[in-house]
């Protein structure tokens, strides 16, 4: 039987193997593309701005104007060279190049924040593995003229508190011309940007200079908030009067995620399990010292690599982004947000599902095989079966 279809296929015309040849090559070909670049436009475009309610009553030139487009991801995690295998690095860095890409080339933000924890191993790396994982950053989240990018760093970026020391601390910030405690405007809109690692409270010298500058932005926010002179406040540069919008790694505290709701929130069996202080969020008081100074319109966090939203103070809400790495996540996603001086609006917007692509790839795989043993005839085709069968009816 095997000797027969050998023979078969011997006897095939070069040109008739050539043309088989050439659709398996250009259907293997469709599937790689598809999966590997064009999936990625298909699951982005479905995304939309989310407007904003005070800017429903002005024109549409003022609006865009006057409405900041931003998108907010975190936890991208790079691999190092420690921990991180050659072919993981490859596939996951890829898949968030593209989806980075993409999602520039067709939202078009004015400003993207990433929440730290950019790096998996900056707490350990040495100068050449640093040099080494900026470059690749550089390469996958490389974005034109007309964006910002911003960078708030996080305790995979410089270590925990107990690993942290003033060499990481500025080795991070050089890279992304960032200071521990910095408040940037763009369109009226204040952004106080929190190194939420020396949040520790226990007074070593990075926490307390980082303290002291969260402090003195605190006096200069709540300065230009008030109407009325007031004399501590007469030679204080004056900012927008808007309520600020907090960026940090670490979420203020919360007992857990219990709460916590969405398709990307953690998953059952680690809802209930306590968060530690000054590990997985931030401690009572610092959360209170950062609410207290600040008294923010919003919070936005990274750390758990899960969805969640919490309101504080029965008024602020801190919405917890989940990690943009396919590594720690099935379905990734990022915060779009439309934002004015007074308002704000915001809006997930998720990325292709890993667990999707892989079933693509198990279809094609399976119906690939079924069609190489059905050309060399090792499979027989279901209607030669049946003309078979028919053949045999008749001559009984």
């Amino acid at each position: 039987m095997l000797s027969s279809n050998s023979t078969t296929v011997k006897n095939l015309p070069l040109k008739k193997r050539l043309c088989f040849l050439l659709k398996l090559v250009c259907f293997v070909s469709s599937v790689l593309i598809f999966c590997e670049f064009l999936i990625y436009y298909v699951v982005i475009f479905q995304c939309r701005w989310p407007e904003v309610k005070d800017a429903a009553h002005v024109g549409e030139k003022e609006t865009s104007a006057s409405v900041l487009k931003a998108i907010i991801l975190a936890d991208t995690h790079l691999l190092g060279e420690i921990k991180g295998h050659w072919f993981d690095k490859l596939r996951r860095e890829w898949q968030m190049e593209r989806s980075f890409q993409t999602a520039l080339w067709f939202l078009q933000p004015d400003i993207v924040f990433i929440l730290g924890d950019v790096f998996d191993e900056g707490k350990w790396s040495s100068p050449q593995a640093w040099a080494d994982d900026v470059r690749r950053f550089w390469k996958i989240f490389r974005y034109p003229a007309s964006t910002e990018l911003v960078v708030i760093v996080g305790n995979h970026d410089i270590g925990f508190h107990y690993e942290m020391t003033t060499y990481k601390v500025n080795r991070f910030e050089k890279v992304f011309n960032l200071t521990s405690g910095k408040l940037i405007t763009r369109k009226g809109i204040n952004f106080v940007l929190v190194n939420s690692v020396t949040m520790e409270g226990d007074g070593c010298a990075v926490c307390r200079a980082s303290e002291a500058k969260l402090v003195a932005l605190s006096h200069k926010l709540n300065c230009s908030l008030q109407n009325h002179s007031n004399k501590r406040c007469s030679d204080v540069e004056k900012l927008p009067a808007s309520e600020p919008i907090l960026l940090q790694h670490y979420p203020l505290y919360r007992k857990s995620d219990a709460e916590c709701s969405g398709e990307d929130s953690a998953p059952p069996e680690e809802k209930n399990i306590p968060f530690k202080e000054k590990y997985d969020v931030l401690s009572q008081e610092a959360s209170q010292k950062l609410i207290w100074w600040f008294h923010p319109r919003l919070i936005l966090s990274g750390h758990t690599h899960s969805a969640c939203e919490v309101l504080h103070a029965g008024k602020i809400p801190e919405i917890s982004v989940p990690s943009f790495s396919w590594r720690n996540r099935n379905n990734p996603s990022f915060i779009m947000g439309s934002i004015t001086p007074t308002d704000f609006s915001l809006q997930k917007c998720f990325l292709p599902y890993e667990s999707r692509v892989f079933t693509i790839y198990c279809a094609a795989g399976a119906l690939l095989v079924i069609l190489i043993l059905a050309h060399v005839q090792l499979l027989t085709p279901p209607f030669y079966f049946a003309q078979r069968l028919i053949s045999k009816h008749k001559a009984v």
